[in-house]
């Protein structure tokens, strides 16, 4: 199924927001009138997408890094809470 204006919006967004400076969070608001939350909820699916990488390879597989790097942060902070 091809992207949604909703979906380029999100790669758009993810590709350039630091251009714009202030809080990530609240462009997020202003921009989609998301909650955060909700937000890297869609964008997590988005990034699964065989369609959003074709669109911009390099970019989903950036942000695919970036997301896969914090969940072993978590989940190696959890072993070591666990361990204690």
């Amino acid at each position: 199924m091809p992207l949604s204006d909703r979906d380029r919006a999100f790669l758009a967004f993810e590709g350039e927001w630091r251009r714009h400076g202030g809080a990530k969070e609240e462009a997020i608001r202003a921009e989609f009138d998301l909650t955060p939350a909700r937000y890297y909820q869609l964008l997590g699916r988005l990034l699964d997408d065989p369609d959003a990488l074709a669109h911009d390879p390099m970019l989903v597989r950036r942000l695919r890094r970036r997301r896969d790097d914090a969940a072993a942060q978590h989940r190696a902070r959890l072993g070591r809470a666990a361990s204690r």
